[in-house]
């Protein structure tokens, strides 16, 4: 039966946790619970135990010792990293999977009921049915496949990565769980596919704990970070934003705290050499308490430190690292560039952007000239070195261990100019030692990337393309990574659908519009998703009689085809009714009284605007609203999201009417 909530009760309660895999302990005398209609993001170092404690909450995985209550009749559905489906299987077999126990039912209630069964028997059967809506649970599957634009005729083993992790995501929603879990989500999916995921959560009526790197999906969804750090799981109200500040408050008072401890023990240590040195007897209290100072230490078990990670960028190559001209490439009838230009300069950071299946790859393998164009010209540039960083891990060995792995046959590894030993190495990387002869298959995914990044750094390569290098990096790497890369001295080209990565990153994306066709946007995703929306407020303009003059080429238009958003901007601008003398500035069209006082009441507007979106990024990067009052926490979360619209839908119309 469907589980009847108390107010104030947790749905999931977790005590005094503890679960070890060999010397590692991953929950330490752990407590957790997970409230009603509560989005907990669980971040924490690769190999912390995020996934061991996914599996602890949906019973999979027993506890060496401590408590775990679950409220009765409470539904809990996990959504794994790396789904798993049965041969043969179509999308919609396998999403009407996630509702078996309503369809079981339902099958046997049918059969009881022409057999003329036990009337008891068959009603308690109809009240679960009603319970788990049963009686319709192929319209829920069909209405699920449709909202995650799935075709249930499809076998799953045809799909890719993204469109597999869609079918996960549709048959845990499908049984209308009480508590999702999630294990990196967002893993292979598209901008469109996260957006319509983070739309979902917003709205589900459960709880949920999803497991992510992606921290702009963490700052829309989450309404509490939790982190898994050294065994303990440490709450924190808001989104990751929130965390941000909080955990470096935190870090700051441990460190003193730590600090002043560490100055202690240090004189403790001197008075006892001293102390025997001078007298051969002991204050036995004070060596006591020195004794457990000790132990303390011991025990205190200090954060992790950082990867430390380096890019040789190797020779340098030359000026122009491609050069295409009105390039096009179809397979079939399915055209995946059309003529495009384009020239790619040395230490051009390039995010690719778009849907699943639109042809990243196959741009990326034009522009290196390791795919042929059908018409157009492509110059590649001289002394390229590349190394690909490869979402699927196709290049790992799960055999070999770490050391084998990373230097084979030797115990030195030649990074850029240096000769270091492959212990040192991977401990750089946040592999210890003992670890180093374990075999690469009893890695977590996480682990498994940083493993890749370590090998691939340690080649010399002067262009990097990096597909898909986010999934499943803790995010201390991810920023270290980040770091790394804008100082790199080299090409890069990122496949990623993280946002917040490639904003920290790139200096333009490639994004695909659709038919084949490829624009630049300088900067990032929310730099393009900005000129995205200025260009269709100017279009909107246009089709509403403002006098807005067609886009046209000018010399100020990227190597890609699109003039920058300046460039847009002036393009767009309304245009003198005649030209005027050289000495004086172009006329502009007058406006009507309604548009004047529309003009002039903008930049009040924009400011008061600005001004509540200020005292509402103050009020929650504080944190104790979401203690004091969660529900208004929530509503100041979904209006600073709004305020975001309207300030850039009034600065794009400021600039329409000449502003």
């Amino acid at each position: 039966m469907r589980a009847q909530y108390n107010t104030g009760m947790a749905l999931l309660t977790l005590q005094n946790a503890h679960l070890a895999f060999g010397l590692a302990p991953l929950l330490n005398g752990a407590d957790f619970a997970i409230e009603t209609r509560e989005r907990i993001g669980l971040i924490g170092r690769n190999g912390a135990g995020k996934s061991s404690l996914l599996k602890v909450l949906a019973r999979a995985q027993v506890l060496d010792d401590g408590a775990i209550a679950l409220q009765g009749g409470v539904r809990i559905t996990t959504v794994p990293q790396e789904p798993i489906f049965a041969a043969n299987t179509t999308v919609f077999e396998a999403v009407s999977n996630g509702v078996s126990r309503a369809r079981e039912l339902r099958d046997e209630y049918e059969k009881l009921a022409v057999e003329g069964g036990d009337e008891h028997t068959l009603s308690d059967m109809q009240h679960e049915i009603d319970e788990l809506d049963g009686w319709a649970w192929e319209s829920k599957v069909a209405t699920t496949l449709s909202q995650l634009s799935l075709n249930p005729d499809t076998l799953v083993s045809t799909l890719s990565g993204g469109l597999k992790k869609r079918v996960s995501i549709a048959q845990a929603l499908v049984g209308a769980p009480d508590v999702l879990l999630l294990d990196e989500p967002t893993n292979h999916l598209d901008l469109a596919a996260i957006a319509w995921l983070e739309t979902m959560l917003q709205s589900f009526k459960g709880s949920a704990v999803i497991i992510s790197h992606d921290r702009t999906f963490l700052d829309n969804v989450v309404t509490r970070i939790v982190e898994l750090d050294r065994g303990k799981l440490t709450g924190f109200p808001g989104n990751y934003s929130a965390y941000e500040t909080q955990k470096a408050a935190q870090l700051e008072f441990e460190a003193t705290v730590n600090a002043k401890f560490d100055k202690f023990l240090a004189q403790e240590e001197v008075w006892i050499r001293k102390g025997v040195e001078a007298r051969r007897t002991r204050n036995e209290g004070r060596v006591r308490r020195l004794e457990a100072l000790r132990d303390t230490r011991e025990k205190r078990r200090d954060s992790l430190g950082r990867v430390k990670l380096e890019i040789t960028s190797g020779a340098q190559s030359g000026k122009i690292i491609a050069e295409l001209t009105d390039v096009c490439k179809s397979f079939g009838n399915n055209v995946i560039v059309k003529d495009f230009t384009s020239t790619i300069l040395r230490g051009d950071k390039i995010g690719l952007v778009g849907p699943n299946g639109i042809g990243k790859t196959t741009l990326l393998k034009l522009i290196l000239g390791e795919l042929q164009p059908d018409s157009g010209k492509i110059r590649t540039g001289a002394k390229m070195q590349v190394a690909y960083f490869d979402q699927l891990r196709d290049g790992l060995n799960e055999e070999a261990t770490l050391a084998e792995f990373i230097a084979p046959g030797s115990d030195w590894i030649e990074v850029g100019d240096r000769r270091v030993h492959v212990m040192t190495y991977l401990q750089d990387f946040l592999f210890s030692p003992a670890r180093a002869n374990a075999q690469v298959k009893m890695l977590s995914g996480g682990e498994r990337n940083r493993l890749l990044l370590a090998r691939h750094f340690a080649k010399e390569a002067n262009v990097l393309v990096l597909d898909e290098p986010t999934n499943d990096l803790d995010i201390d790497t991810l920023e270290l990574l980040e770091d790394k890369l804008a100082n790199y001295e080299g090409t890069v080209f990122i496949v990623s659908h993280d946002r917040r990565f490639l904003d920290n990153v790139v200096t333009s994306c490639l994004v695909a519009e659709g038919n084949g066709l490829w624009r630049e946007y300088e900067g990032g995703i929310t730099d393009w998703q900005a000129q995205s929306k200025l260009m269709a407020s100017l279009a909107d303009a246009q089709n509403s009689g403002v006098p807005v003059a067609p886009t046209t080429k000018t010399s100020n238009a990227s190597p890609f085809g699109l003039a920058s958003s300046q460039a847009l901007i002036d393009a767009t601008a309304p245009k003198a009714a005649k030209p005027a003398p050289v000495a004086a500035p172009a006329a502009k069209a007058k406006l009507n009284y309604k548009d004047q006082r529309e003009l002039d009441g903008l930049p009040a507007k924009i400011e008061a605007l600005e001004k509540e979106q200020a005292e509402i990024n103050t009020l929650l990067g504080e944190g104790a609203i979401f203690q004091t009052d969660p529900k208004r926490a929530t509503t100041l979360s979904k209006r600073v999201s709004e305020l975001d619209e309207l300030v850039t839908t009034a600065m794009a119309r400021w600039e329409v009417l000449g502003g």
